[in-house]
C-alpha cells in the first residue's frame, strides 16, 4: 500500500472534504478520490460518509485513523533516518515509556550537545506506543521504561530509580484526616503494588490522568492528593503550593534504558545511556 494513500485519509479527515485535501496536498480531486478508493477496496470497507454537511469518518474510518497516523509516523522516522544516512549523520531516536519522563529525555539531549556538539535527535512523545516493541522493531535507538518486557532480546540498564512523594494542596496526615480525590497516574505493576500498600482500592477516591504534568496541574487547579516525582512538585512545595502528607511512604519507580544490543549506534546509546546517569545524578 502506498505511504501516499494514508497521507491523503489524513488530509482529508484534516480538511473535511476531498476537494480541500486535494487542494492541500497539491493533487487533483481525481487522485484523491482514487487513493482512496484503493484503499477502502484494500480494506474491504469504507472509509468516509459523504453528506450535505460534508465528508466525515465511518466507523471503520475513526477504527483506521490511529493505524493510520502510526503509519505515518513509521515512515517519518524511516525516511528521515535513511536521508540524514546518506548525509553521513543518522539521528538517535529517544522515547519514554511514562509522561514523567519527557523533560529527562530533553535533558540528556542538552547534555549531548554540550559534551559532543550537536547531535541530530528525534524524541518521541507517543506514550501509547509499546516501547520494548519499537526498539525491538527499531523505530526507537533508546527507550526509558520503567517495566521491561518479558522474553526479550534487549539490552536493559538499570538507572536511578524515580523517587515519587505523595503531596495535597492542603496539609494531610495520611490515617488520621478524611482523604480528598486521589490523582492515580498509573505508573504501572510496580507502583501498582506500592501504592495498594499507601492506599488500598477500597479507601481511594481516585480520577485516572495518564499525563504527569497534567495530573499536576489538575491538582493544582481542582485540589485533591497524588503520587508525583519529587522533582516535578519541588518547587511548589517549597513555595507552599502544595504539601506533602504526612505519614506517607516514598514510591520508588524503576528506571531503565533499553535498546538493541546489535545496534549499530551502539556507542551513540552507550554515551545516551551515561548521560542519563549524569542528569539523573546517578
Amino acid at each position: 500500500m502506498q505511504i501516499s494513500a494514508f497521507k491523503t485519509f489524513l488530509a482529508i479527515e484534516t480538511a473535511g472534504s476531498f476537494h480541500a485535501a486535494a487542494r492541500a496536498l497539491n493533487v487533483t480531486q481525481t487522485t484523491v478520490s482514487a487513493r482512496i478508493k484503493a484503499l477502502e477496496a484494500a480494506l474491504g470497507t469504507p472509509l468516509f460518509e459523504r453528506g450535505p454537511g460534508g465528508t466525515r469518518l465511518s466507523m471503520a474510518g475513526r477504527q483506521f485513523l490511529p493505524y493510520a497516523e502510526q503509519m505515518m509516523r513509521t515512515w517519518e522516522f524511516v525516511s528521515g533516518d535513511l536521508k540524514a544516512s546518506l548525509a553521513g549523520q543518522v539521528p538517535l531516536r529517544l522515547g519514554a515509556q511514562l509522561s514523567v519522563w519527557d523533560p529527562l529525555l530533553v535533558d540528556v539531549a542538552v547534555w549531548l550537545e554540550e559534551v559532543q556538539g550537536t547531535v541530530p535527535f528525534t524524541l518521541n512523545y507517543d506514550h501509547t506506543m509499546n516501547m520494548g516493541e519499537a526498539v525491538a522493531r527499531r523505530l526507537l535507538d533508546v527507550a526509558i521504561v520503567n517495566e521491561v518486557p518479558p522474553g526479550t532480546r534487549l539490552t536493559a540498564q538499570e538507572l536511578p530509580p524515580e523517587r515519587l512523594v505523595l503531596v495535597a494542596d492542603r496539609p494531610l496526615r495520611l490515617g488520621q484526616d478524611a482523604l480528598p480525590l486521589f490523582i492515580n497516574l498509573e505508573f504501572g505493576a510496580e507502583y501498582d503494588a506500592q501504592l495498594h500498600d499507601v492506599l488500598p482500592a477500597r479507601r481511594r477516591q481516585h480520577i485516572v490522568l495518564g499525563n504527569a504534568l497534567m495530573g499536576l496541574r489538575y491538582l493544582q487547579g481542582r485540589g485533591g492528593m497524588g503520587y508525583f516525582p519529587a522533582c516535578m512538585v519541588a518547587e511548589a512545595l517549597a513555595a507552599g503550593a502544595l504539601h506533602l502528607v504526612q505519614g506517607a511512604p516514598e514510591i520508588h519507580l524503576s528506571c531503565r534504558a533499553l535498546h538493541l544490543p546489535d545496534n549499530p549506534a551502539l556507542e551513540h546509546i552507550r554515551q545516551v545511556v551515561r548521560g542519563l546517569h549524569e542528569v539523573r545524578g546517578g
